[in-house]
C-alpha cells in the first residue's frame, strides 16, 4: 500500500494482516508514477553539457508524438491547399505554447514527485476525480481511433490487405507493447525517436523535391489579421476553422500526464534541490528539441499542401486521397515530383509514414492510459491488458464504419472513415481544459512546488493567457465540429441541433471546470494549513 501526502510517498509492504498478498491481474495503486520505470534510468554527474543532454532524452519524444499523430496530417495538409502558408503562424504559435505546458508538466513531475493525475486527485474528491479519469480516457480513445484509422489505411495502401482485415491487426500491436517491456525504457525512447525520424526523412524528402517558395513559407510564419478571419471560404473551410483544427490535433490532453509521468523515470537526489534545478532544466532542452522536430513535421505537412500538390488539386484530404495524389501526376507541382511518383515511391513513403506515426502514438497511448487510471483511481492493470481493452473499444466504431459503408462503395468508405476520425476528435476540446487549468494552478503554488520552483511572473502571464486562448477556440469550435456529425448537407433543423447540444457541452464544460478549479483551490488551502501546524 502506498499512502502519499503533499508529494511525500511512503511505503508499506505489508498488510494489516501482516501476510503478502499473492499479485493480482488488477491491483490497487497509490505508489510513484510508473513504478515499474520511475527513477530507473542513470545520469551522469559532473560530465559535460552534451552527455548529460543525451542521458535526459527520451521523454521529450515521448510527448512530440502526440503533436505529429495521424491526426494532425490532413488538417495540416488541407490548410495548406486551401490558404497556402497563412495557417503556418498557427503551427508555430500551437508549438511555442506546447513547449510552454510541457515545461511545466515536466517541472510538475520532477518536484512534486507525482504526476498531473496524481497531482489533481491528491487535492480533489473521489467522485470528481473518476468523472475526470473518464473524461481523459474519452480523449485518448478519440486519439486511438485516429490511430486505429491510420494504421489500418496504412497496412491496406501497403499490403492491399482488407480493412476489415486491417482493423483487427491494429489490435494485435498488444503484442509489440509487450515486446517493448521486456526491452527496458531505454530502449523504447530510443525506438521512439527513430520512428520520428523516419517520418520527418519521408517529408523533407517530398518537400525538398516540391522546391517551395521558402520566402513565402518564413512571411506565413508571421500571423496576420486574416490568419484567424471568418468571412471568406475556401473548400468549405474558413481560416478560422482550418487554425481551429490545426490547434485541436496539435495540444492535446494526454501528452501533459504522460509528460509528468516520464520526467520522473531519471534517477536523481531528490534532497539536493540543485540535482532537481538541473533535472528540470534538462528536461526541459529535451522536451523543446523534440517538440522543435515536431515544429518541422507539421510545417512540413502544411508545405506538402501547398508546394507538392496543385493548388486545389486534392479533392479528397483523407489518407486514401492523399495516397492517390502522391502517385497522380495530374496533382503534383513539377516534373521531379511527377517523375519520382510514377515509380510509386512518393505513395508508398507516405504510407510508411503513417504506419510510424500509428506505431508511435499506440506506445505513448498506453503509457498516458496507464498514468491516468493509477492516479485518478489508483488501479493498475498490465501493460498489455490495458491496451487490449482500450484497442477492442477503439476498433468497434471503425469497424462499424467499415462494415457499413464496404456495400456503398469505395468513395463513400473513404470519406466515412476520414469523417469518423476528425469528429472523434471533438472529445479533446472537452478534455483539454481540465489539463492545462489545473497544470498551471500546480506550478503556479509555492505549496506544491516551493519558492524556487514556482512558475515566475513570466510564465504566469504566458501560461494563463494561453491556457485562456486554447479554451476559448476549443469551445468556439465546438459548434462547427457537432455539426460535422450530421455529414455534409446540413439541414436548418440538424443546424439548430447541432448549436444546441453544443451550447449545452459547453456549458457543461465551465461547470465542471469552475467545479475542478474550486476543488483545487480548497485542497491546496487545506494542505497548506496542515503544513503551518507542523
Amino acid at each position: 500500500m502506498f499512502l502519499k501526502e503533499g508529494g511525500n510517498i511512503l511505503k508499506d509492504t505489508t498488510s494489516q494482516s501482516g501476510k503478502e498478498h499473492k499479485p493480482r491481474l488488477i491491483q490497487h495503486a497509490n505508489g510513484p508514477s510508473l513504478e515499474e520505470i520511475n527513477g530507473t534510468v542513470e545520469v551522469p554527474k559532473g560530465k559535460g553539457f552534451w552527455k548529460i543532454l543525451f542521458a535526459y532524452s527520451g521523454p521529450g519524444a515521448l510527448v512530440a508524438v502526440g503533436y505529429m499523430d495521424p491526426g494532425n496530417w490532413s488538417t495540416s495538409i488541407t490548410g495548406g491547399q486551401n490558404f497556402q502558408y497563412l495557417l503556418m503562424s498557427v503551427i508555430l504559435m500551437s508549438s511555442l505554447i506546447a513547449m510552454l505546458l510541457q515545461y511545466m508538466a515536466a517541472k510538475l513531475g520532477i518536484v512534486s514527485q507525482m504526476d498531473l493525475a496524481q497531482a489533481i486527485r491528491a487535492r480533489t474528491s473521489k467522485k470528481l476525480g473518476i468523472i475526470l479519469w473518464i473524461l481523459t480516457e474519452l480523449a485518448i480513445m478519440a486519439t486511438d481511433i485516429a490511430e486505429v484509422i491510420g494504421a489500418s489505411i496504412a497496412l491496406y495502401l501497403l499490403f492491399n490487405i482488407p480493412l476489415v482485415v486491417a482493423v483487427f491487426i491494429t489490435v494485435f500491436d498488444v503484442l509489440l507493447l509487450l515486446l517493448l517491456t521486456k526491452v527496458g525504457f531505454r530502449k523504447i525512447e530510443a525506438i521512439v525517436v527513430c520512428l520520428i525520424f523516419v517520418i520527418l526523412f519521408v517529408f523533407v524528402y517530398q518537400v525538398a523535391l516540391s522546391d517551395p517558395n521558402w520566402g513565402d513559407v518564413l512571411k506565413g510564419l508571421v500571423p496576420t489579421g486574416e490568419t484567424f478571419s471568418s468571412t471568406h471560404s475556401i473548400g468549405g473551410q474558413t481560416p478560422l476553422t482550418g487554425a481551429l483544427g490545426i490547434i485541436g490535433a496539435t495540444v492535446m490532453p494526454h501528452n501533459l500526464y504522460l509528460h509528468s509521468a516520464v520526467s520522473q523515470t531519471r534517477k536523481i537526489n531528490r534532497t539536493d534541490e540543485d540535482e532537481i534545478a538541473n533535472a528540470v532544466r534538462f528536461s526541459t532542452w529535451d522536451s523543446n528539441i523534440q517538440l522543435t522536430l515536431a515544429f518541422f513535421v507539421n510545417s512540413l505537412l502544411l508545405i506538402m499542401g501547398v508546394a507538392v500538390f496543385k493548388t486545389g488539386a486534392v479533392k479528397d484530404p483523407s489518407f486514401f486521397g492523399l495516397y492517390e495524389a502522391l502517385s497522380n501526376p495530374d496533382t503534383l507541382s513539377n516534373g521531379i515530383l511527377i517523375t519520382v511518383a510514377k515509380s510509386g515511391l512518393l505513395s508508398t513513403l507516405f504510407a510508411v509514414a503513417l504506419l510510424a506515426s500509428g506505431q508511435n502514438s499506440t506506445i505513448t497511448g498506453t503509457l498516458t492510459g496507464q498514468v491516468i487510471m493509477e492516479g485518478f483511481i489508483h488501479m493498475r492493470m498490465p501493460i498489455w491488458l490495458r491496451r487490449l481493452i482500450t484497442r477492442l473499444i477503439s476498433v468497434i466504431p471503425v469497424l462499424i464504419c467499415v462494415i457499413i459503408t464496404s456495400r456503398q462503395g469505395t468513395i463513400r468508405e473513404h470519406t466515412a472513415l476520414n469523417t469518423l476520425m476528425n469528429n472523434s476528435q471533438v472529445f479533446l476540446a472537452f478534455a483539454l481544459p481540465f489539463s492545462m487549468v489545473p497544470l498551471l494552478m500546480m506550478t503556479n503554488s509555492e505549496v506544491e512546488m516551493g519558492s524556487r520552483f514556482k512558475n515566475s511572473i513570466v510564465i504566469r502571464i504566458l501560461g494563463w493567457g494561453s491556457v485562456i486562448g486554447l479554451t476559448y477556440l476549443n469551445l468556439i469550435g465546438l459548434p462547427g465540429q457537432i455539426e460535422g456529425f450530421f455529414g455534409e448537407k446540413v439541414t436548418s433543423s440538424q443546424l439548430v441541433l447541432a448549436d444546441s447540444i453544443a451550447y449545452v457541452i459547453i456549458v457543461a464544460v465551465l461547470l465542471l471546470l469552475a467545479w475542478t478549479i474550486i476543488e483545487l483551490y480548497k485542497g491546496n488551502k487545506k494542505y497548506n494549513q496542515l503544513i503551518n501546524e507542523r
